[in-house]
């Protein structure tokens, strides 16, 4: 499968709490070709989130049968629920040549890659662990036990960071966003390219974790 016609796909990747979502909000707000994959799960909708706009909201039963059907591109399961995205979604929205933005971890990075696109792909640094778990406590939607679990995840998470193209660290959220939107309209860019520093930088912050 190609995206050689029509617009580009970026994937972007980061442990939760890092700002991911904020983020990509913001940039929608600033591209108006733009357009973010709405991914399947069978997690419950948590307040204020609309079916078929934040996520399409389906039973375990019906999500298993997409799965045997091919529908997603990638799917992955999170914390007992899954997590997919609909490759005939992703064709169309291209088709129309819009870009798109691929919300998903590190594992569905490399899933979408092995299958052939040419894919943008962009990671999302936190300034550091306790910043991370501050986050998480201060958006009020998982448990302690939850919170916790999303800090392992986000250690093995972190540590895949070489694989992506670009990096970026989300301390100052404009600049962040300033960062995100060069790479989005030039694709191209050296800018905010995996360099040596992003090595410096993860090693200290595991280190500081450990």
């Amino acid at each position: 499968m190609s995206n050689s016609i029509g617009g580009n796909i970026f994937i972007l990747a980061a442990p939760s709490g890092a700002g991911k979502t904020s983020l990509v909000k913001a940039l929608l707000e600033k591209n108006n070709n733009l357009t973010i994959s709405t991914s399947h799960t069978t997690r419950q909708p948590r307040e204020n989130e609309i079916d078929g706009e934040d996520y399409y909201f389906i039973q375990e039963e019906e999500f298993k049968n997409l799965v045997e059907k091919d529908y997603f591109i990638e799917h992955t399961k999170v914390f007992g629920n899954y997590y997919g995205t609909s490759l005939s979604l992703v064709q169309s929205g291209l088709e129309a040549g819009k870009d798109i933005i691929l919300e998903i971890d590190w594992q569905g990075a490399r899933k979408v890659r092995s299958a052939g696109l040419d894919v943008t792909t962009i990671f999302i640094l936190p300034p550091d662990f306790k910043t991370l778990r501050r986050r998480l406590l201060k958006r009020k939607k998982d448990s302690i036990k939850i919170i916790e679990q999303r800090m392992c995840a986000a250690l093995k998470e972190v540590s895949h960071y070489k694989e992506f193209k670009f990096v970026i660290i989300n301390d100052d959220f404009e600049e962040a966003l300033t960062k995100l939107h060069d790479i989005i309209t030039n694709p191209k860019t050296n800018l905010h390219r995996q360099s040596s520093f992003f090595d410096n930088f993860v090693s200290q912050m595991m280190a500081e974790e450990s």
